[in-house]
């Protein structure tokens, strides 16, 4: 074997090492990739801007327990007319402890016909889970979860 082949398969066994040991890390430490409260809390701030945050009208189902943070069963619903006057415009999730708060998005017209959504996240951690819709009048209504994960899901920032 020629000394630069030997360089190449060390360079190459370095890298795999370090790539390896990176992802062990995000693992077993992954607060250091995860948001926190108040990138959950400013996330929330972007969606409702300067308007209230109500409670009620919105059921956020989450199990309180959950074993394995993967693939987990969110459903969301909001008790309001899909009438061309009063509808529900969008249904935010935001999870405090995945790497981006914003777990997802839905936009909804009154032609939607009801506003219940039903979904799988991954949620990287223990965490609380908020759900919040914004309605045609330009209100907005909120409900969260504060859930438990005992196998956290190993997610990678995008």
């Amino acid at each position: 074997m020629s000394a630069i082949q030997t360089k190449k398969n060390v360079g190459r066994r370095d890298w795999l090492t370090q790539a390896l040991l990176l992802g062990v890390s995000f693992c077993l430490q992954p607060s250091l990739v995860l948001a926190k409260k108040p990138e959950a809390l400013e996330a929330i701030q972007k969606i409702i801007g300067s308007n209230a945050l109500n409670e009620g009208k919105v059921k956020l189902v989450l199990p309180p327990l959950i074993e394995n943070g993967n693939l987990v069963v969110l459903k969301v619903g909001v008790d309001n007319p899909m009438t061309e006057q009063n509808y529900v415009k969008a249904i935010h999730i935001i999870a405090e402890g995945n790497p981006l708060p914003n777990v997802f998005s839905a936009y909804l017209t009154p032609r939607s016909g009801t506003a219940n959504i039903t979904t799988r996240v991954r949620l990287a951690e223990s965490q609380k889970v908020w759900a919040i819709a914004q309605l045609s009048d330009g209100s907005f209504w909120q409900s969260s979860v504060q859930t438990m994960v005992t196998t956290s899901a190993c997610t990678e920032e995008p």
